[in-house]
């Protein structure tokens, strides 16, 4: 066994030559998907919760208008919705997952419309970043409008993801921001009446996936 400097150099190496492996592994597992149901501040809050996500950013996507703000997206004239873009790690959670958590957590059968909140930039949408999501998605979907005869028909949108518009750094962590840190006014009734059921529901729903 070797002793001295040339043995922690060789150490060294070997933890630098493992964390590499684990980098490139990371990456080949990570898939980026994005997901608008509604108003993005519930939304982020949801997949937050789930094992196997990296990152979920709140933004804007689905439309022509460069660089939107975030009073021109609520104006409705942008073509844009309100989304988030999910980074995960395919290896511990599905992409089937995702999506049944997506449809379980917000109302695909209205269109442009999410309980009080109207208009185009409310809409239930898709946005895939390769073909394979596609095809689980629009088998998903299928599956769904199959499943109840009686039931809503699904509007969800379902379309390659071309740009996404990170929204103004004020709407990342709404939800913490808002509830947790003990504010209060709108926004924290917002929180507790519109975020927090869903949050409930995800809980009692899908308590194998959270963190």
């Amino acid at each position: 066994m070797k002793k001295g400097p040339f043995a922690t150099r060789d150490l060294r190496q070997a933890d630098k030559t493992n964390r590499k492996r684990y980098n490139i592994n990371m990456e080949e597992n990570k898939e980026v998907v994005v997901f608008g149901g509604g108003c993005f501040w519930c939304t982020e809050a949801i997949f937050k919760m789930l094992k196997g996500v990296i990152s979920v950013n709140p933004g804007y996507a689905g439309g022509t208008k460069e660089n939107p703000t975030y009073e021109e997206v609520s104006n409705g004239k942008t073509g844009h919705a309100e989304v988030v873009k999910i980074e995960y790690d395919q290896n511990k959670i599905s992409f089937k997952n995702l999506l049944t958590v997506f449809f379980a957590t917000h109302d695909p059968t209205t269109k442009n419309r999410q309980g009080n909140d109207v208009g185009e930039q409310y809409r239930s949408i898709i946005l895939y970043t390769n073909e394979k999501q596609q095809k689980i998605a629009q088998d998903f979907i299928e599956e769904l409008n199959n499943s109840d005869a009686n039931g809503g028909k699904i509007e969800t949108e379902v379309k390659p993801l071309d740009k996404f518009y990170e929204a103004e750094s004020y709407h990342n962590n709404y939800y913490e921001k808002n509830l947790t840190a003990g504010r209060q006014g709108k926004n924290k009734s917002y929180c507790q009446i519109v975020i927090n059921p869903k949050l409930k529901k995800v809980q009692e729903k899908f308590a194998e996936l959270l963190n």
